[in-house]
């Protein structure tokens, strides 16, 4: 990536056991490119403990190709299924630890501040921020699956994020 300072690359990560989404985007002055986004799937009937490990080389692959400097996930959330929580957090433990070996920055964000950041609103619907995702991509279509558009939705609110945090740095 040019050398620019409002320039950087940030892969997100939509984490999860069966399938986990990611998106690696390029955000220079205010545009975007999106330079890769996809799914890791993981086969279901394998033990947790091979899928982690499966997610984390995955993962540890797109660092190596793409060479962000931050790693942006969603925060852990609450559900009524804690054992899914329980998958989950451990699912994100894997992600974060792979990309803080590779040196990356780590940058959280719960589901209301994505929302907010693409939609306006931390209540806004899943449909909602979808269609957003597509429209500040210039894209015709959501993203599919959904898990991909979470990640794109995750990748754009750390970018809006990170240029509002340091225009108000600048004063």
């Amino acid at each position: 990536m040019p050398d620019h300072p409002g320039a950087f690359r940030v892969l997100a990560i939509d984490p999860g056991t069966a399938v986990a989404g990611y998106a690696v985007l390029d955000w220079r002055s205010g545009q975007v490119e999106v330079l890769s986004a996809g799914v890791i799937r993981l086969k279901p009937r394998q033990p947790l403990s091979e899928r982690l490990v499966v997610l984390h080389d995955r993962v540890d692959e797109l660092i190596r190709t793409y060479h962000p400097g931050t790693l942006a996930i969603e925060d852990v959330f609450f559900a009524r299924n804690a054992r899914s929580v329980l998958k989950l957090g451990e699912a994100r433990g894997v992600v974060i630890v792979a990309a803080a070996r590779q040196g990356l920055e780590i940058a959280q964000y719960s589901p209301a501040e994505v929302k907010q950041a693409i939609v306006g609103h931390g209540a806004a619907s899943k449909e909602q921020v979808q269609r957003m995702v597509a429209t500040l991509l210039g894209l015709s279509d959501i993203p599919k699956p959904n898990d991909v558009a979470d990640a794109l939705a995750i990748a754009l609110c750390h970018c809006h994020r990170f240029t509002a945090a340091r225009a108000q740095a600048r004063g």
